[in-house]
């Protein structure tokens, strides 16, 4: 049994009540239902006193110090089988860390830890890193994205990860490490034993100087499947030294984040040989890049490679016009593998969507998501849109928002909504004006459908 609940203020009666269902839960969200330290001292006895509970988040909740103390009582006892905690935007401290370290050194059951968006800075997450390195710790998964930590943390957590093999994935994300303290910390990633699948380094003030440590990582751990380095400024020169160890035979990577990385259409040179040649390759974010059209054309010509095996891909805010869409359209009508595509906040226009259509409507596209948010787009494309839409069952998602489609172009949408051969689940449309009569329209296309999801 499952208790998820988001966003929902709690009065003493309804907590009552959710106290008596907590009792036989075995996975508990309560993300931002203004959830304090008194609550917690309740959700303390469900975690001794529910032996079948192992999964708690809390997100968003101003549960503080002295709520973390109050769980930490119950995770400590030998009932408690928990193993999954999210904490993340709680008001901790560095304080609340030492009542975890006793948690991660006696709770071997705990195997995720999610602390994120939590003042812990350095000295909090030493104190965290102490307890990682007990043996009874079986952490395989440790989130500390936005917790204020500087430099000095990399040696501590080098020590956790020299002595914890089970450790799988690892996010710093938004902490001003910098390229000293990321060196560093990848030497340590190289040389221990734990087999490393996840690591997430998005705006850590990264540049070119640490990538070729990180691509170090990427040749010598295969277990790494998923590498996040977006929002740092390692451009061309960065990009070129990370592929150096993602064309690496021991690299495995599955999904790559390189958004707003200050990368251009030079970069996609090396891009096209990684996404042509690395079968293992399911998922590039290159978000907020200026790789132009000549940069997509060459990804789209890795695309129509056999050994390509890409299913995502991410080109939002790229610099794109009408002009890359003939190679977009020609890669869609070849490559079967290609799931989802976002190529929103770029000038496509009508006539750009227009040529993309031609290779959904191919029988080897089996595309299921695209996004066209803010491209420039009129009533004019709708009708070849509908005409996709009612066709390509395989296509469930659809992103028109922030476009002129006006009263027009939503009535060919809702018409193409409306034909039984449409499968699309849904539909976002996000600052768009309409009449109220379209309204009307839509609300009742909801009505009839209501397997459709309208988003606006």
């Amino acid at each position: 049994m499952e208790l998820d609940i988001q966003c929902e203020e709690m009065s003493p009666s309804r907590w009552a009540e959710l106290l008596t269902t907590m009792k036989s839960c075995k996975s508990i969200r309560l993300d931002d239902c203004n959830l304090s330290s008194s609550n917690c001292e309740d959700l303390s006895s469900i975690i001794n006193t529910n032996p079948s509970l192992t999964e708690l988040k809390l997100n968003n909740n101003e549960l503080g110090d002295a709520g973390v103390e109050y769980l930490c009582k119950g995770l400590l006892m030998p009932s408690c089988s928990l193993q999954k905690l999210w904490l993340q935007n709680c008001n901790l401290t560095s304080a609340s860390c030492e009542t975890l370290r006793s948690v991660l050194s006696a709770q071997p059951s705990l195997t995720e830890l999610h602390v994120g968006d939590n003042r812990l800075g350095t000295a909090g997450v030493k104190v965290l890193c102490q307890g990682m390195m007990n043996p009874s710790c079986k952490l395989q998964k440790l989130q500390l994205e936005y917790c204020e930590l500087t430099a000095d943390i990399v040696e501590f957590l080098n020590a956790a990860l020299q002595s914890k093999p089970t450790l799988k994935e690892l996010s710093l994300s938004n902490n001003t490490l910098g390229d000293t303290a990321v060196k560093q910390l990848c030497r340590g990633l190289v040389e221990a034993s734990c087999n490393l699948e996840l690591l997430h380094l998005e705006n850590c003030g990264i540049t070119s100087d640490s990538c070729r440590d990180i691509s170090a990582v990427l040749s010598n751990k295969s277990s790494l499947m998923d590498l996040s380095v977006g929002d740092n400024k390692i451009g061309d020169s960065g990009l070129a030294l990370l592929c150096q160890g993602l064309m690496h035979p021991n690299c495995k990577i599955q999904k790559l984040w390189l958004w707003d990385c200050d990368l251009t259409s030079a970069s996609c040179k090396d891009l096209s040989r990684f996404i042509s040649t690395k079968e293992t390759l399911t998922e590039i974010s290159l978000i907020d890049n200026n790789l132009r059209d000549s940069g997509l054309e060459m990804l789209c010509q890795a695309l129509k490679d056999p050994k390509s095996k890409l299913q995502e891909l991410w080109v939002r805010e790229c610099g794109l016009t009408t002009a890359c869409c003939k190679a977009v359209s020609s890669a869609l009508s070849t490559n079967k593998h290609l799931k989802v595509l976002h190529m929103g906040e770029n000038k496509l226009g009508d006539a750009g969507v227009e040529i993309l259509c031609e290779g959904l409507m191919h029988p080897n596209c089996n595309l299921q998501s695209l996004w066209l948010g803010n491209c420039d787009l009129t009533a004019a494309c709708c009708a070849t849109l509908a005409t996709v839409m009612a066709t390509k069952q395989c296509l469930t998602e659809l992103d028109l928002s922030y476009n002129s489609l006006e009263d027009e172009g939503i009535r060919r949408i809702c018409e193409a909504l409306r034909n039984p051969s449409c499968n699309v689940q849904q539909l976002i449309l996000y600052d768009i004006l309409w009449s109220s009569e379209v309204d009307d329209e839509l609300r009742a296309l909801e009505d009839s459908k209501p397997e459709v999801k309208i988003i606006s």
